[in-house]
């Protein structure tokens, strides 16, 4: 296990600068997760702690070593791709085996030794009945646990491991982050995954570094990122469906969206805005909720928290339906998503209202896109 730290951490492709001044510390034995868009750096950055790649400046650190110029060989890490990278012309228990026989890192010298620490490992990641099968004959969770009990089985300090269940199907994926979790768990090694699905990251991970665009924008627990993003990217890019942004303005102390009236939040108050301040207005789908129109204006909660549109989409996750809704008219039209209470029937065209259930509303800078926190204004 090892404390991993990037101090002042830049890649530059000659004049493209890929990671800019990374300065992060992730602690000894923390299931850590990298989650961004494509192109945000972070495939470029677990190349550079795996020691593949070099950084154009700064440090590398695991437990207070100074690794920035270290082989990968001698870190002691262990990296899991998203392709399986078995060997084809070696059985499942050969695979397993190889990094023990090339480097001898088992304390029996003899074969015996080496194929405890394979069955060890096979029976951790319910491989036994496929010691002897070909990668060609397994299917993609299986060839998946195969790589990640290679990896395994070194015990290296660290685990790096890059998308490895983007190659799998949605029920397999869901299984093996249990497998992922269940691992981590008893082995308490410090883990590094990579991903650009965020709900790996939030399902796996002790803690969360959300990178764009070569930066970190906001570091912290899963929890933490939902309720109280910093900035208006890490808002949009955490949580599923999306969340719903509005420009607005500060208009007698009230937020006015186009032709939404909201109640001013609470926050609003010791904020010290000025009137007229243009603002960016998230609202989470699931503080929305979806009824027909008739049913919106018969409510007593409307008081100025209601939105009036045209139901576009109707979206079943399962236990929950989400809506999609055309509100506003032209110049001003616009869609926000918010869920369609049990019980309740729409189709698409239909008229329908969207009440606001509360006001935890994120308000967020238009031009500087950061959060308006109580007390700091913009």
């Amino acid at each position: 296990m090892a404390e991993v730290r990037l101090e002042g951490v830049c890649k530059r492709f000659g004049a493209n600068e890929v990671l800019s001044d990374l300065s992060l510390t992730i602690r000894d034995g923390e299931f850590f997760a990298i989650v961004g868009p494509s192109g945000c750096g972070k495939s470029t950055l677990l190349n550079l702690l795996a020691g593949l790649d070099t950084p154009s400046a700064g440090r590398i650190v695991f437990d207070g070593e100074n690794v920035t110029e270290q082989e990968p060989r001698e870190r002691d890490v262990a990296l899991v791709f998203q392709s399986y990278a078995l060997y084809p012309h070696m059985r499942v228990r050969d695979n397993l085996s190889f990094p023990l026989r090339v480097a001898g890192r088992t304390s029996d010298p003899d074969r015996r030794g080496i194929d405890e620490e394979v069955r060890r490992i096979a029976g951790m990641l319910g491989l036994e009945s496929l010691l002897d099968r070909w990668p060609r004959e397994l299917s993609g969770g299986q060839r998946q646990r195969v790589a990640l009990g290679r990896a395994l089985i070194r015990r290296p300090r660290v685990f790096l491991l890059d998308e490895p269940l983007s190659n799998l199907d949605a029920q397999l994926r869901a299984s093996m982050r249990a497998e992922l979790r269940r691992l981590h768990d008893q082995l308490g090694t410090t883990m590094i995954y990579v991903t650009h699905d965020q709900t790996e990251a939030m399902t796996l991970a002790d803690r969360v570094a959300v990178l764009d665009r070569g930066r970190i924008r906001q570091v912290g627990a899963p929890r933490e990122l939902y309720d109280r993003p910093r900035t208006l990217f890490v808002a949009a890019f955490i949580g599923y469906p999306r969340i719903n942004v509005l420009p607005a303005i500060l208009d007698d102390r009230r937020l006015k969206s186009g032709s939404l009236d909201l109640p001013s939040p609470p926050v609003v108050a010791g904020t010290g805005l000025r009137e007229g301040v243009r603002l960016m207005v998230g609202i989470r789908p699931e503080h929305i909720r979806i009824v027909p129109r008739e049913a919106g204006e018969a409510s007593s909660e409307q008081n100025g928290r209601q939105m009036e549109g045209v139901l576009r989409l109707l979206e079943h996750t399962g236990g929950q339906t989400w809506a999609t809704v055309e509100i506003g008219g032209s110049p001003d039209l616009t869609t926000v998503v918010g869920f369609v209470p049990p019980g309740v029937s729409l189709r698409p065209g239909q008229a329908v209202a969207g009440l606001i259930e509360d006001e935890r509303f994120h308000l967020f800078d238009a031009e500087t896109e950061f959060v308006v926190e109580t007390g700091k204004p913009v």
